[in-house]
């Protein structure tokens, strides 16, 4: 799977509060949700990004409450992925349950400015910065996360082996 889009950098310690404030947690279409995705962290975010487009941040990506509607309403603002040196253990683990496909790369993000296009094999973790023509290698997922990821989260993963197994 190949990803690309504009950067969106930000700093380090983003919370699930300011990726999606509580006041919108009532919320259950994604597409809803990803209106106000980080909209009090960056109000202008959900009016620059556009599908496709990936998010570049610090370290500790995430922290903060275990809320999965964080994941799901970055989705749903059309956000392709995330590039962080380091994400928070539970938005890490929303991330891999929704299908939202996060890298761990500390160079990358230091190499990568807001505004930079990039482009991400999701596949085999290499991340190039198109604007200056620098590669960099990402912690790499093993296949059967890979795939997870790929089939849109663990539900979707699940419903596929379903399928599958009544298939025999």
């Amino acid at each position: 799977m190949i990803l690309k889009g504009t950067a969106h950098k930000y700093g380090k310690n983003v919370d699930t509060d300011v990726i999606i404030p509580g006041r919108y947690c009532n919320l259950i279409d994604p597409v809803e949700l990803g209106k106000h995705a980080l909209e009090d962290l960056d109000a202008n975010f959900t009016k620059k990004a556009k599908p496709g487009d990936l998010i570049v941040a610090d370290t500790n990506f995430g922290c903060g409450s275990s809320r999965e509607v964080a994941a799901v309403a970055l989705k749903g603002a059309g956000v392709a992925g995330v590039v962080a040196k380091s994400f928070a253990r539970i938005f890490y683990r929303n991330c891999i349950n929704t299908g939202l496909p996060i890298f761990e790369c500390p160079e990358g993000v230091d190499g990568i400015s807001d505004g930079d296009t990039i482009t991400v094999d999701a596949d085999n973790g290499n991340i190039r910065n198109e604007t200056t023509g620098r590669d960099f290698k990402a912690t790499q997922f093993p296949k059967f996360m890979q795939d997870l990821i790929a089939q849109g989260g663990l539900l979707k993963f699940v419903e596929k082996r379903l399928e599958e197994k009544a298939k025999l």
